[in-house]
């Protein structure tokens, strides 16, 4: 048994490490990490988008047909004096490439000399093979290709920063890349190169992010689509608003509509996109705030899993099922609350991938502890029947331990004994395989309409069959299912003699008896074996009234007649003398049901 359960924890061990560590869960899990890591708790007011809207568009037309002199004319706008100058204008908008000599020219001088202009830049990726530093090789999903920049002069006079995105393998944006390499340079993210020339003008030392593989990190959300404070480009333009209100602000410019192609999928709102220019802002706030981390190391997680998850499968050999649950909504409020002060750290731990596996584990030991007691009840339960009532083995069963103590208790019962007529004679003129196969036959025909009416096989007498009704459980109808069971037996005897007669050449009649009253109804015997039974004078009468019919009489007392006198017709016998009995006894036939 030792060796049987040392090798379950170990099988539990080494598939919930292979769970975790290949993140089988990890859909279910990562809504549940959203749903309780993403929590938004409020925007900076220092974060400002104006935003190319519905509204603008309507105003100045599609995108594509803008001239570049609006940015121009915005940057002026916002730098042009002291009291409305902004200490970052991040552009989520590209000026990739030469268009209008004199325009392009106005939006470099427009930036010239301002040192707080970030334009975006596009990096092409691709995923090719490389040779790492160990000579293997590896799959690089983030080989740049090409680097798509803004025009010579717009770069000599604003900062740079890439605007691509880093969604999941699900498409909703988590994480973020803090800067590129190419070709020798670095080159930050958009939201990254803001928040640097925004420490600067503020005099304020950055803090930057640990970085994972491909300088990726995780970042959380402060607001939720259309959090940040927004005006529409032309209102800004037109002097609706007023410029000044972007004073000292970080202002990001970029596209707010629909048509702009410019919105993805976000953990904090999973019934709405959030437009990019959102996105960067939510970046700059998480980088301002330190709402960065990396996921907690992957084999440290699964190998805490599979241990957690192996110690819950011990703890449930040792309990109960329902302390097992409660042990078990303890280990998971335990794991949840180390999940958020780890969070709260910057390591995010996976939430749902222990309280999966416990489930799965209690679910399994569940399952299989009731097929195993089914089964084992199922053998004792086959066994008994064949020896004792079967009443009485599903009332052992039901119990936690198979415990029978001798004793009993005082219960009005209907008793029945029916006996084959002249069986011993005939008996002594059959082979003993005769004997067997007619008794068999016999105790086949009595023994199904006793427990079809409800009562309990107290034993075989011989030839004789005794049954008692309303023992060891309640029946709604026992005297009148006693009499039901007998008459069944008496209606079945012609085909059970049709089927004697071409087996063995004979047939049987019965005799049958019944009484009802009070008697002891409980064990009787010793510690090694026992028996339930009936004893007390409603059993002697019952056995009178057996002896005293003829074949295929049911013969039945006189409290018997009178519980049941509405509801049979009978033949009255009259006073009878019963063997052992000073008094005679009123005893009717039963004639029809």
């Amino acid at each position: 048994m030792k060796k049987r359960i040392v090798l379950q924890v170990f099988l539990t061990l080494a598939v919930s490490f292979l769970i975790s560590f290949y993140g089988i869960f990890s859909a279910v899990d990562r809504w549940a990490m959203d749903a309780v890591y993403q929590t938004p708790t409020g925007t900076n007011n220092d974060i400002r988008i104006i935003a190319i809207d519905e509204k603008t568009l309507t105003a100045y037309g599609p995108f594509s047909t803008w001239s570049r002199e609006r940015s121009a004319e915005l940057i002026t706008l916002l730098n042009g004096s002291e009291e409305s100058k902004p200490a970052v204008i991040g552009f989520d908008i590209m000026f990739i490439g030469e268009s209008n000599p004199a325009i392009d020219a106005l939006l470099a001088d427009a930036c010239e000399g301002s040192d707080n202009v970030v334009t975006a830049v596009n990096i092409v990726n691709e995923t090719v093979l490389e040779t790492g530093e160990d000579n293997q090789l590896w799959e690089n999903r983030l080989h740049i290709s090409a680097v798509e920049l803004p025009y010579e002069a717009l770069l000599a006079n604003s900062y740079i920063g890439f605007a691509n995105t880093a969604p999941d393998s699900d498409s909703y944006i988590r994480r973020a890349i803090l800067y590129r390499t190419y070709e020798g340079e670095r080159i930050p993210s958009l939201s990254s190169a803001v928040y640097q020339i925004y420490c600067e003008k503020k005099g304020i030392t950055p803090v930057w992010p640990t970085l994972g593989n491909y300088q990726e990190f995780l970042f959380g959300y402060s607001g939720k689509p259309g959090s940040y404070e927004t005006v529409s480009l032309v209102d800004v333009l037109n002097g609706t608003v007023d410029a000044r209100t972007f004073r000292d602000c970080i202002v990001l410019v970029g596209a707010y509509a629909p048509g702009m192609q410019d919105a993805y999928n976000t953990p904090v709102e999973r019934s709405a996109q959030m437009y990019g220019v959102e996105i960067h802002a939510n970046l700059i706030e998480a980088l301002m705030e330190g709402h960065t981390g990396q996921e907690a190391d992957k084999l440290a997680t699964a190998a805490a899993i599979a241990l957690l998850a192996a110690l819950y499968y011990l703890l449930l050999k040792k309990t109960r099922i329902v302390s097992g649950a409660f042990v078990g909504v303890g280990m998971i409020g335990v794991w949840m609350f180390a999940g958020k002060l780890l969070y709260d750290q910057g390591t995010e731990l996976s939430l749902l991938t222990l309280p999966l596996l416990l489930l799965l584990i209690y679910l399994i030991e569940l399952v299989t502890g009731y097929i195993e007691e089914r089964v084992r009840r199922g053998r004792v339960v086959n066994a008994f029947k064949k020896y004792v009532a079967p009443q009485v083995v599903d009332k052992l069963v039901k119990q936690d331990k198979f415990e029978v103590s001798l004793g009993g208790e005082n219960r009005d019962i209907a008793v029945m004994f029916v006996d084959i007529r002249n069986f011993t004679t005939m008996s002594e003129t059959l082979e003993p395989e005769q004997v067997m196969g007619i008794l068999n036959e016999y105790l086949e025909l009595t023994t199904d309409a006793i427990f079809r009416h409800g009562g309990t096989l107290d034993k075989f007498i011989g030839d004789a069959t005794m049954a008692i009704f309303n023992a060891p459980f309640d029946l709604d109808d026992y005297v009148f299912g006693a009499v039901q069971a007998a008459r069944e037996i008496i209606d079945g005897t012609d085909e059970l003699n049709d089927r004697l007669k071409k087996q063995f050449g004979r047939t049987v009649s019965f005799g049958i008896g019944i009484h009802c009253g009070p008697a002891i109804v409980g064990n009787v015997g010793c510690g090694f074996r026992m028996d339930y039974t009936a004893i007390g004078d409603t059993v002697n009468t019952a056995s009178r009234l057996e002896g005293s019919a003829e074949s295929g009489q049911i013969l039945i007392s006189e409290d018997v007649y009178q519980r049941l006198q509405e509801r049979i017709l009978v033949k009255e016998i009259g006073s009878l003398h019963l063997k052992g009995k000073q008094n005679e006894f009123m005893v009717y036939e039963v004639s029809k049901l």
